[in-house]
């Protein structure tokens, strides 16, 4: 079976959400255009600030711009010189809209995988090698707390004259359960050899599962609530719920 599904696209929906929310059938086309165009100017002013992801939200004459970076106080500038201009900016381009432009804070750049992504894309643009590269991020994104982790690098890798394609994995990464919470990030590295494309998966959790000490937790918690109805013993045994 041919692994050609985005996996965040994949679970639209069910886990994951939008990253442009509004409905606008008759300016459709238009809207898709300007933000399009609102994410190039995000992404070229503030290449340097780590910025993983732009969601935008339309609400009539409302529009509210969120900026998930490692590093807010990049974008935000001194005494938010730098948000002001680049709210004023957005206001230019798309005509006469109020825009609320809001800075989140990533807090486990480790655990996100746009942002790993771009580290190792920095690095071997500075020529390190990239089996050394990858190694060292999967080591930090697995000791964040992440359950599995796989990077894939194609290209010239370590200048070679023809290209190929490299994968490591580490920890499970089961990219066909929709359950499992597993973030995705295409980052291009642009070396002296050509462009090098990074492609990172990393499995965060398992939604709706639960331990067998969460179950007995809820169990006792039931218990309290209505002791009449329900009776817990030792002797209980709860299975894993995959």
């Amino acid at each position: 079976m041919g692994q050609k599904i985005h996996p965040k696209g994949l679970r639209l929906g069910y886990i994951q959400d939008w990253q442009s929310r509004w409905f606008s059938p008759k300016k459709m086309p238009e809207l898709i255009g300007e933000d399009y165009a609102i994410r190039k100017m995000i992404s070229e002013r503030f290449q340097n600030a780590s910025v993983s992801g732009i969601d935008i939200e339309r609400a009539g004459a409302y529009l509210k711009v969120s900026i998930h970076t490692a590093r807010p106080g990049v974008v935000i500038g001194r005494k938010g010189a730098d948000i002001e201009k680049l709210k004023k900016d957005i206001e230019k381009l798309t005509g006469k809209r109020k825009v609320f432009v809001n800075v989140a804070e990533i807090k486990m750049p480790e655990l996100d995988a746009t942002l790993v992504g771009q580290s190792i894309a920095q690095q071997l643009e500075k020529r390190i090698s990239f089996k050394r590269a990858i190694k060292r991020a999967m080591e930090r994104t697995m000791s964040s707390g992440a359950l599995g982790v796989k990077i894939m690098a194609a290209g010239r890798l370590g200048g070679a004259e023809i290209a190929r394609t490299e994968w490591f994995r580490k920890g499970r990464v089961p990219l066909q359960t929709i359950s499992a919470d597993i973030d995705y990030g295409f980052v291009e590295a642009h070396t002296t050899m050509g462009k090098i494309g990074i492609k990172v998966w990393i499995f965060k959790k398992l939604f709706f599962a639960k331990t067998p000490r969460e179950l007995r937790e809820q169990l006792l918690k039931l218990q309290d609530e209505n002791p009449a109805e329900v009776t817990v013993t030792a002797e209980d045994t709860v299975t894993e719920q995959a």
